[in-house]
């Protein structure tokens, strides 16, 4: 059985297919070519996007979110005291002072 990707690559195989053939034919009536093509084109364009998705994996979906819901509750600063941080320390936690 095949794999879903290789699926949707064979969809998107024959959807460029059925666009080029529709290019080298002569016009059909009332437009309905150029609307044929459009669809065509928007179908292709969903294909790339399934495949693309494909690639990633639900952590690289989930990482992709990045900071975003610390910012919107943090806010901007937040970043720039911790870039502030690794500019002076160097990375790392500080050190713990024992009295």
């Amino acid at each position: 059985m095949p794999s879903e990707r290789s699926s949707l690559v064979a969809l998107r195989n024959l959807i460029a297919e059925a666009d080029l053939i529709l290019r080298t034919t002569p016009e059909l009536p009332e437009n309905h070519t150029a609307c044929c093509r459009e669809n065509l084109r928007a179908a292709l364009a969903m294909a790339e996007d399934l495949i693309e998705q494909q690639r990633m994996t639900p952590a690289a979906v989930l990482g992709s979110k990045g900071g975003s819901a610390t910012a919107a509750s943090r806010g901007p600063e937040y970043f720039r005291e911790l870039a502030a941080k690794r500019r002076t320390k160097g990375g790392g936690r500080p050190r713990t002072t024992t009295e």
